[in-house]
């Protein structure tokens, strides 16, 4: 009878036992971890600035983590989509990219890819290059990225004129130099420009017609204006001086005060003073 009722009791213990570990794993939520996890995802950026053409090493990339239901198309997750493997031909930048930038796919070459100018040119665009010196490049101040108008100047002595033939023409380059994030101003023979076919072919006759100029526009100058051509008489010519009030006043006899006199036919006048 003993043993009946410590074997009952034994087995009483096991099933509450059991119980109280299915009821556990059942209640218990899912690890913090993995909840992470599944809302962040790896992503990679630039951890300093990269220009256009350097190479994607190691020490110009970095990771941080990003929202995975706002992930941009084209990013990299990882370093190996990136980084050139030993003896292998690297990916460099496509334009320059800026510290903690998305490294994106449309950002960077393949493997070995050359890297050129004309991949920083825009849709229906195409490169053409301008010469000009110290003076007509604004003193050398002009770099890759700024924006500038383009103002043609022909002709001789009196028939001497200067009329702006474009207006917010992006430069993608100074000499060899394409590189938007450079800070030195140089003095260049040559100055590239991304222009339209249309703006190419006008631009290729103005450089035939006479001397072409740049001029520098500001960042916040965005809108093209209405200008009319401008002449050296225009520059030359001297507004007529007009006559001051007093003056005109002078000039004028003053009004005198007359006496007639009639006697049958005869009429005689007296001015009176």
């Amino acid at each position: 009878m003993r043993l009946s009722a410590i074997f009952t009791a034994m087995t009483g213990l096991a099933v509450a036992g059991g119980s109280v570990f299915f009821a556990k794993d059942y209640i218990q939520p899912a690890p913090a971890e993995a909840s992470v996890q599944s809302e962040t995802v790896s992503v990679i950026v630039a951890a300093r600035d990269i220009s256009f053409g350097e190479e994607i090493k190691p020490g110009t990339l970095t990771s941080i983590e990003w929202p995975r239901n706002s992930l941009p198309v084209g990013v990299f997750t990882e370093f190996d989509e990136l980084v050139a493997a030993s003896n292998t031909p690297a990916r460099r930048a496509r334009r320059p990219i800026s510290q903690g930038e998305l490294i994106l796919q449309n950002r960077v070459s393949d493997f070995g890819e050359k890297v050129t100018i004309v991949q920083t040119i825009g849709a229906d665009h195409r490169a053409m290059a301008i010469e000009v010196d110290a003076e007509t490049a604004v003193g050398g101040f002009v770099t890759p990225g700024d924006r500038v108008d383009i103002v043609l100047t022909a002709g001789t002595n009196d028939s001497l004129r200067a009329v702006t033939i474009l207006q917010n023409i992006r430069v993608i380059g100074v000499d060899q130099e394409s590189d938007e994030q450079t800070d030195q101003p140089v003095v260049a023979r040559t100055v590239t420009v991304a222009v339209t076919p249309d703006e190419g072919q006008r631009l290729a006759l103005a450089q035939r017609a006479g001397q072409l100029s740049l001029t520098l526009r500001s960042v916040e100058d965005t809108e093209d204006r209405t200008l009319t051509m401008t002449r050296l008489h225009d520059l030359l010519r001297e507004p007529e001086p007009k006559p001051a009030p007093d003056a005109e006043a002078k000039d004028e006899p003053a009004p005198k005060s007359v006496i007639r006199i009639r006697r049958g036919t005869d009429v005689t006048e007296t001015l009176l003073n």
